[in-house]
């Protein structure tokens, strides 16, 4: 057992992946060790994630919901980032079970435990963008996700909203729709790993970068655009959010950049942190993704900034020189209070 030198225990759900465990180490960087890491700890590609994190215990995902029974009284805060996130996948009995129903588990016993929460919803939840891509709770209910994940995602956040509604609410909430998050500690996500990996993996294998094609008149091949944010960015937000938990603050929050750039762009920044001539191609979208496809995501950022977030991002060249220089060229992971290879 680690000895906490800040006396509040921190549970973290899906803490042995990318955003979880990134999390982690953001807050042992604050000194904050009284961590309760909560997820399946059977997958070993997903080990390294977490073994060098300071953290009081590990508790699988099957069994924390009766842990937190026993040991609701030491919790002062739950972040819970676990959830699957294959936009593939089409079987939506799993996002049922994991993303859903576990979700409304955790909520509740927030509720009955009087604790503060902070959970991971998704940018998917916008679909094509017909409404925009504003965090109002007004449009929560018209959203048209493209995916089963997304549905998952806007159903839980319809759900959460239809709680605050019946007086069935934690004291302090918040809801965080992430938009293209990249970053360390994502290794182990393979197809569903962001472009800049794909890219830098690529670069090193061949020398070049093959890019997704466009699929419609009114964009350029590698001319799709997303609001690329970094992990880094995204762990900051979590813990301004940590210490702002005011009831006047309670509802779903983007997190993004509020600036959108092109895949062309994010190549390009990859293969000069890489030191490389960019070498970019273009392929066909694969089908099973096709017609679900996102080619425009921005944050409207206004209602994070309007509590008091002042913190800039990260430039989407900033952001990947820092991930393919301290990590990516050294094969190492964000752990702690320095890079861990």
């Amino acid at each position: 057992m680690v000895v906490s030198y800040l006396c509040t225990m921190i549970v973290i759900t899906g803490a042995a992946g990318f955003i979880g465990s990134a999390l982690a180490a953001r807050l042992n960087e604050a000194r904050f060790f009284d961590l309760v890491l909560v997820d399946d700890f059977s997958r070993e590609d997903k080990a390294a994630n977490h073994s060098g994190l300071k953290c009081t215990q590990r508790v699988e995902r099957d069994v924390f919901l009766d842990w937190l029974d026993e040991n609701e009284s030491q919790v002062q805060f739950i972040f819970h980032l676990g959830a699957r996130t294959d936009t593939t996948e089409q079987d939506r009995s799993i996002f049922n079970q994991l993303n859903f129903n576990y979700s409304q588990a955790v909520w509740n016993s927030c509720v009955k435990y009087g604790l503060p929460l902070v959970y991971a919803s998704s940018a998917a939840t916008y679909g094509g963008g017909e409404h925009g891509y504003k965090d109002d709770h007004a449009l929560v209910r018209s959203l048209k996700p493209l995916n089963p994940y997304g549905e998952s995602k806007n159903n839980f956040d319809c759900w959460a909203l239809d709680q605050v509604d019946a007086g069935h609410a934690p004291y302090f909430w918040a809801g965080l729709k992430f938009f293209n998050v990249f970053g360390p500690n994502e290794f182990h996500k393979g197809r569903m790993a962001s472009v800049v990996l794909h890219t830098f993996r690529q670069v090193q294998a061949t020398g070049a970068m093959k890019l997704f094609r466009s699929h419609r008149e009114d964009y350029s091949d590698g001319g799709q655009t997303r609001d690329f944010i970094y992990v880094k960015d995204l762990t900051e937000v979590c813990f301004f959010l940590m210490h702002h938990r005011k009831s006047t603050s309670n509802g779903l929050y983007n997190l993004g950049t509020g600036q959108a750039r092109t895949f062309l762009d994010l190549a390009k920044a990859t293969f000069r942190s890489m030191d490389t001539e960019p070498n970019i191609s273009f392929i066909d979208t694969p089908k099973d993704i096709r017609d679900t496809y996102q080619y425009f995501t921005e944050a409207d950022m206004s209602k994070l900034k309007s509590i008091g977030y002042e913190r800039p991002f990260h430039t989407l060249e900033e952001a990947i020189e820092d991930y393919v220089k301290q990590f990516l060229q050294k094969d190492a992971y964000w752990s702690g209070n320095t890079v861990q290879d």
